[in-house]
């Protein structure tokens, strides 16, 4: 009988706290608050930030500003949760954004979802620092926590 295979060892919690990989997909206002949020702490804990946006998301990315849309159920509470942002004093998503680049964070835009929805690079805010592939992305993803947003 053959030896069993090694088994893989997971990655130590510690080594995947040092690198978040973060995938924006959707494109509603709720999805983007958090994404500033998570963006700015793990930025501000020192640990390395990457960001991929695609499909509807990219919308929230251009030059052209747009009004995100909230999803149908939650549309009655964006009104209270709007003043409750501005009466704590909570940035915009995108100033959050801002300074987690500020602190090294780096955002990308999904080449092929871009090209589907005819964006180019000029296209993007500065927000982009550039467009890349999912298989790019995802190499720089490697070896450290990713969420979907």
């Amino acid at each position: 009988m053959p030896a069993p295979a090694a088994a893989v060892q997971p990655q130590s919690a510690s080594a995947q706290a040092d690198k978040l990989s973060i995938i924006m997909f959707s494109g509603t206002a709720d999805k983007f608050i958090p994404l500033g949020v998570l963006a700015q702490a793990a930025a501000a804990m020192g640990v390395e930030v990457n960001i991929f946006v695609t499909g509807f998301a990219l919308r929230g990315f251009t030059k052209k500003k747009e009004d995100l849309p909230f999803p149908a159920e939650f549309t009655a509470m964006a009104p209270a949760l709007a003043k409750g942002m501005q009466q704590s004093h909570v940035p915009s998503w995108d100033a959050m954004l801002r300074q987690a680049k500020e602190l090294g964070a780096r955002v990308y835009a999904c080449s092929m979802m871009s090209g589907v929805m005819g964006l180019k690079k000029e296209d993007f805010s500065d927000l982009v620092d550039d467009m890349v592939g999912a298989a790019t992305f995802l190499h720089t993803a490697e070896n450290g926590q990713t969420l979907f947003i």
